[in-house]
């Protein structure tokens, strides 16, 4: 059966689109090996490379520039796929276009300045291509929707999102925080725009790839984009975040591929059920939400006749260990019941202002 369809304006071998490549065009050998040894798993349906490579320190590896587009159009022509690579201002797109690149993506640190994603939207006026809008580096879906905005307003039919994550202060075991509800609200609000995952950038080390990649096609992602070097430990950039050709393969076969909709009537049927009793919850929690705030609303009305204040420190204490101590043993996580136990925590304090402070009339 034929499952290829077409994801951003590019044809894919599957129902997922498949970018990958390495992280930097490094030599012209390197660039052609690579794209050899990925042909030969017939897997990849867009070829990428960074010619241009911003770093956050000078003195390191910033791309080989220019000459790196004719190996990477070369590559793509060899394996009979189109190519992609990053620009970050108009000089950029103006560079990949005279070489026939076929796709364009604009980085997470160009997202982040709207005065860079306009300069290059005004130099792809008039032009037909695909362009991809990673999310920006700190997690904004403003300026993320407002970047893919730009770029529809300069003439662009075929845009798609990327979900690289988002930086962050505290230490945690990826190089670039997941933050999954974001690209979820994205495809909310935006439905018509297909979503790509970058688990490269999300990891940044090559032992989570997989699980971040399955995670991405539970979340009915529409592709991964997912670095190869035919030598990752010897990569001029990004060394520990890279895979070979065949470790790609290999991952790509242990990915389960799930379905948006089920087509049996039997899972539907079954899978309705489930839904009609999670609307039923949803619905007594929003009357049991109702209820706490009334209750809040008479509390603040005492308060207000003993000249007592809104926010009892000790009390929310309490309120909240005991909450989390219940949450646990009942299985929820605690980064859900700490934002639960915050949102009505305020919700309350304000319900208290709002009685406490009733102007006279």
């Amino acid at each position: 059966m034929n499952t290829s369809k077409e994801i951003g304006g590019i044809k894919t071998k599957g129902e997922k689109l498949i970018i990958s490549g390495p992280c930097s065009a490094e030599t012209e050998e390197q660039v052609h090996e690579t794209a050899a040894q990925l042909k030969a798993i017939n897997k990849v349906d867009l070829l990428r490379a960074g010619i241009w490579k911003p770093r956050t320190r000078p003195n390191s590896f910033e791309g080989v520039g220019g000459q790196g587009l004719v190996w990477l159009k070369a590559a793509g022509k060899a394996m009979g796929i189109p190519v992609c690579t990053e620009v970050a201002n108009a000089t950029h797109v103006e560079a990949a276009l005279k070489n026939d690149i076929d796709v364009l993506w604009l980085g997470a640190r160009t997202t982040v300045n709207p005065f860079s994603v306009q300069e290059i939207a005004d130099a792809l006026k008039g032009v037909d291509i695909p362009v991809m809008v990673k999310n920006p580096i700190n997690p904004d879906m403003e300026l993320w929707i407002g970047a893919i905005e730009r770029i529809q307003l300069a003439g662009i039919q075929n845009i798609s999102a990327i979900h690289r994550g988002f930086s962050s202060f505290d230490k945690t075991i990826y190089r670039n925080v997941p933050m999954w509800e974001i690209p979820i609200q994205l495809k909310l609000r935006m439905p018509e725009v297909p979503i790509i995952c970058d688990p490269s950038h999300i990891c940044g080390r090559r032992d989570l790839l997989e699980s971040v990649s399955q995670k991405a096609l539970d979340m009915a992602m529409d592709g991964l984009m997912l670095e190869s070097h035919i030598s990752p430990d010897d990569a001029w950039s990004d060394a520990a975040q890279q895979i070979t050709p065949t470790q790609l393969e290999q991952l790509l076969n242990n990915l389960v591929a799930r379905h948006e909709d089920a087509e049996d009537n039997e899972v539907l049927s079954v899978l309705e059920k489930f839904r009609s009793e999670i609307d039923q919850l949803d619905e007594k929690i929003i009357q049991v939400f109702s209820k706490r705030m009334e209750v809040a609303r008479a509390i603040g009305s005492f308060k207000k006749e003993n000249d007592i204040t809104i926010l009892q420190s000790n009390r929310w204490k309490e309120i909240y260990n005991a909450r989390k101590s219940l949450a646990k043993e009942l299985g929820l996580s605690e980064s859900f019941i700490e934002t639960l136990l915050t949102s009505v925590h305020h919700e309350s304090i304000k319900q208290q202002n709002d009685v406490m402070n009733i102007k006279k009339p």
